[in-house]
Parts: structure tokens; sequence; C-alpha cells
């Protein structure tokens, strides 16, 4: 998704008024709850948040033109890399094993096989449609957020196909941009 990724591809960039402020900050909370503890460091209320619009039907949340949060179409907002490297905790997570890792790197889909290898890890309690960090064996942060095509229980059963979709990974576009100028 962000494999090209850059500042040219934002269309509109607007200012969003309290009532929409509010609104962003409780569909985050509610689906962040880990984040609530620090939700007015990360999104204080009286700085101007920026809703910066982009192709393919993608948002971008940005506190200080840095990108926070992105959603695509109306989806669930899910953070940018940077955001859960500070807080780790805030998504579930499934680990990819060691030969998983470079695709993931490069944008691809992470399959099913990845996961339920012996060095792949499956958090039972992913439904399906859900934001997900994606851990690697071995390392400590998260390598890329996805979003889960199928349930965490399906994706033992069934065993093959595309188990979660890679929206943004690690030395991508939106990685790459640490502000939106």
């Amino acid at each position: 998704m962000f494999k090209k990724f850059s500042s040219e591809e934002v269309s509109a960039q607007n200012q969003v008024k309290a009532s929409v402020q509010r609104k962003i900050r409780q569909s985050i909370a509610e689906e962040y709850p880990g984040l609530e503890p620090v939700m007015d460091d990360i999104l204080p209320k009286k700085s101007p948040l920026i809703v910066a619009k982009c192709q393919n039907h993608l948002n971008l949340v940005l506190v200080n033109n840095v990108p926070l949060f992105f959603s695509v179409r109306d989806g669930p907002y899910m953070p940018t890399l940077r955001l859960l490297h500070q807080y780790p905790d805030i998504m579930k997570k499934l680990q990819v094993d060691r030969g998983a890792i470079r695709f993931v790197l490069s944008g691809a889909n992470i399959m099913c096989p990845g996961l339920t290898s012996p060095g792949g890890v499956l958090d039972e309690e992913v439904e399906a449609e859900s934001p997900v960090a994606i851990m690697a064996e071995g390392k400590q942060h998260a390598l890329a957020i996805g979003f889960t095509k199928m349930s965490a229980k399906d994706i033992k059963a069934i065993n093959k196909g595309i188990g979660v979709d890679n929206l943004h990974y690690l030395n991508d576009g939106l990685w790459k941009m640490e502000k939106l100028d």
C-alpha cells in the first residue's frame, strides 16, 4: 500500500473541526484501549489535528505534521510503525517465521504457512478483518502492520493462501516520511 508512497500523493490536507477530532479520538480509543493513558500525549486536544487525504482512499491523521494513524476507506484507524514502536503493546500481535521476514519487508502479504510454521506465533483471539502488528521471529519491534483476512483459528485450520494483508511495513514510503511538509 505504501510501497512508493510520497508527499506528492497527498491530494488535500484539512484541519478538522473539534467535533470530528473528538470522533477520531473516540474511534482510536475504542480500537486501542491500551492507548487510553497516553491519548493526550499522542493526540493533544489543543494542538490542531490534520487529516490528509491521499490517493487510493487513504486518510492520514497528522499532529504537528507527523503521521500517527492511517485508515483505508472507512476502515479502522491503524497506527504508523513509528508510533507502534513507541507504544508496542497497543495492538494484537502475530509473529512470522524467519523465512517470511524478507518477503514481508518487500511488501508481500503474509501467507498462512508463515504464521503457522514453528517460528510463527498466532494469537487465538484475533478475529477476521482486524488490524494486527506483524512481529518477526527473534526481533523486538514490529516489522509490519496488517489487516487480517481470516481469523487466527481459520489461519491455523486452512493454512493456505493469504492470512494477513500487509498495509504498512518497515522502510516503505510512509516509514520514510517522518514529517509531511
